[in-house]
């Protein structure tokens, strides 16, 4: 989830995600984690959101804007470093992740299962 600010919008937050936020906490599924006092408001705290729910909260300082989510439930990777990936491209022509160091990367992977 991209956020301009900080506060974000329970309802947005909701529809987005899959998250319910609930006088007993923000809940999915069967599972609710427990919410601080005043979470009951139209918006609520992006910073409270990535430390309850394990979601991480990523900024992009130059631009204002953080990435949210999604939950990991403790299973994150320990670093923003990926491991070197070797693939052919379209031309057949070697291409390697670590040529794009330094650089904002998104890895996006797919399967038609």
């Amino acid at each position: 989830m991209i956020l301009d600010s900080l506060d974000v919008d329970v309802s947005s937050f909701e529809i987005r995600t899959g998250w319910a936020i609930k006088p007993q906490g923000a809940c999915k599924a069967e599972m609710c984690v427990e919410m601080p006092e005043g979470s009951d408001s139209p918006t609520i705290d992006g910073r409270i959101l990535a430390k309850r729910l394990g979601m991480p909260l990523v900024p992009d300082t130059t631009h204002g804007l953080w990435a949210l989510g999604p939950e990991t439930l403790g299973r994150a990777l320990s670093s923003a470093e990926a491991p070197e990936l070797i693939l052919p491209d379209r031309g057949g022509i070697e291409f390697r992740l670590s040529s794009l160091r330094g650089l904002k990367v998104l890895l996006l992977a797919w399967a038609s299962w």
